[in-house]
């Protein structure tokens, strides 16, 4: 399996290869929307290629044939995998419908520069997941945060560029934060290869590391808008375009809850903050779902839904379980495919009522049947309905936390019930308003643009495969949370003797099983060890 390590670079390679290309076509859009289609559809092949491979075994590059820890390496294990199979999917679906939508506003294509700067932040993601070190995760981080600043600004309208700049601001504030925890980290250890981290930070002052703990954490969470860091996020995301908002509602917040499951579980297995965190997911999950019932606009109401459901993701981290990291997993995959999917939708309802207010919406569940039944589905889901993925998600995140049977644990349980039941309280009086009451105003009598129908649609059908292959799938995500408690499979494939020789790593369930699949490196490095599962 070795001979597979050179899918792993590919995800960054690609995008920002087709970026390149793109913006040098910038007098040729179609061509460029050629490119940026084929680009991302040849990201979904390799993710999904990655994803078996990895399976047997985390995959490893050295970037520039530089060994970790000197060199760059970037490494594809499990749970990296599964978030670039479903990004590039997202990201791929909802450049289709962003094409379309710009045809449909007669125009001959989005403007020449959003190709180019979409695809340079699918680069940003993937080397965001890929990160064998802080300070590359950081880089990615950049990358991304640069392209979304352009997109959230598209059109130049005053919304636009007011929105633009609270979330400059925010993501600046973040990026600042995390810097600093860099410096910090590198002068505590002398390194910032997340391996060696895990080996050195047990043998530095526990209160330091503490210290360093939490500034990741605060860092990580305002990206992943964890209350109380979350105020921007509805804000921002309603005023930018229907696609832009739908793949930063799907992905960016992610890739700051894929920051916090990585580091908790790799760095910082001792859990000396998981009390905090689970307090933080259960402030998240109701003032995040109370703001979501208060909204009349259908897209704050889905963004304060997103702030919602963030909370149940770091309840899952914050159990620090095996059940608990891979109900969390599994949770990022479903409401990734599930929130974009509304976002979506909520473009084509706002292209056909003329709005997003639901006072002012009514009577599309007779002007657009097929429109009311994509909507139905994903919302279902979100709310966590049987038997949709949403539902087994937080049914799996519930037996986690009654597992662990900490009064904080049982506190989190009863709070994410009563969370799912207003987020089907806030869905369905959206449903009913949206579709079902009576049009306070003559609705325009705008078709639908098949090419934007289309895209929904296929996100729809991708929320219902990950219901359909919700036991493969879950596995899979339990099967990557038990090689993350294990820190040493992670440390060794990295390292490889080097990791075996310096210092004890803390594995957090003691010695991994032996079922449990074992490291694949890069040729450079050689095999730790060729058994599978």
């Amino acid at each position: 399996m070795t001979e597979l390590s050179w899918l792993v670079p590919l995800p960054v390679v690609i995008p920002l290869t087709a970026a390149g290309l793109a913006l040098a076509l910038y007098r040729h859009p179609k061509v460029q929307q050629i490119v940026a289609v084929t680009a991302l559809a040849l990201m979904v092949v390799v993710a999904g290629s990655m994803m078996w491979a990895v399976d047997q075994g985390p995959l490893i590059v050295n970037v520039g044939e530089w060994a970790a820890p000197v060199g760059i390496n970037l490494v594809g294990d499990r749970l990296s995998a599964l978030m670039l199979l479903v990004s590039s999917a997202v990201l791929l679906c909802v450049l289709l419908y962003s094409a379309a939508q710009g045809i449909a506003d007669s125009s001959k294509a989005p403007v020449s520069i959003y190709h180019p700067t979409y695809l340079v932040l699918a680069a940003g993601v993937s080397n965001a997941f890929l990160a064998g070190d802080l300070f590359n995760m950081y880089v990615g981080f950049e990358i991304l945060l640069a392209a979304s600043y352009v997109l959230l600004t598209l059109g130049g309208t005053f919304e636009r560029i007011r929105a633009g700049a609270i979330y400059v601001v925010v993501a600046l504030l973040s990026s600042l934060i995390f810097l600093i925890a860099l410096a910090m980290i590198y002068a505590a250890t002398g390194t910032v290869n997340l391996a060696q981290l895990a080996q050195r930070l047990g043998e530095i002052d526990p209160n330091t590391a503490i210290v360093l703990q939490g500034l990741l954490l605060l860092a990580f969470g305002i990206k992943a808008a964890i209350f109380p860091l979350s105020s921007w996020l509805p804000d921002s995301y309603p005023t930018a375009p229907a696609p832009v908002t739908a793949v930063f509602a799907g992905l960016l917040t992610k890739v700051g809850v894929y920051a916090i499951l990585r580091t908790q579980t790799l760095l910082f297995p001792d859990g000396r903050l998981n009390d905090v965190l689970m307090w933080l997911a259960l402030a998240t999950m109701l003032v995040g779902i109370m703001g979501a019932v208060a909204q009349d606009d259908i897209k704050r109401l889905l963004s304060f839904t997103l702030v919602s459901h963030i909370g149940y993701m770091i309840f899952g981290i914050a159990l620090g379980s095996k059940a608990g990291i891979g109900a969390a997993i599994f949770y990022v995959a479903h409401h990734i495919t599930v929130q974009t999917t509304l976002f979506l939708i909520v473009g084509l309802i706002e292209r056909r009522g003329g709005t997003t207010s639901l006072s002012k919406l009514g009577g599309l569940a007779k002007t657009a049947p097929f429109l009311a039944i994509l909507f139905f589905i994903p919302a279902m889901n979100l709310a966590g309905i049987p038997p949709f993925s949403g539902f087994l998600g937080k049914v799996g995140l519930l037996e986690a936390g009654v597992e662990l049977g900490t009064p904080t644990a049982f506190a989190l349980v009863i709070g994410s019930v009563v969370a799912s039941l207003l987020t089907l309280y806030a869905i369905v009086k959206a449903w009913n308003k949206a579709f079902w009451q009576p049009s306070p105003e003559p609705l325009r009598n705008t078709d639908l643009p098949k090419g934007m129908v289309g895209p929904a649609t296929l996100m729809v059908v991708l929320t219902l495969t990950i219901t359909v292959a919700a036991g493969p799938l879950y596995d899979y995500a339990n099967r990557a949370a038990s090689t993350m408690m294990d820190n040493s499979r992670y440390i060794n494939a990295v390292l490889g003797d080097e990791g075996r020789g310096e210092g004890e790593s803390t594995p957090l369930d003691g010695p991994s099983p032996v079922d449990e699949s074992d490291v694949i490196n890069s040729p450079d490095q050689g095999a730790v060890n060729n058994e599978t599962d």
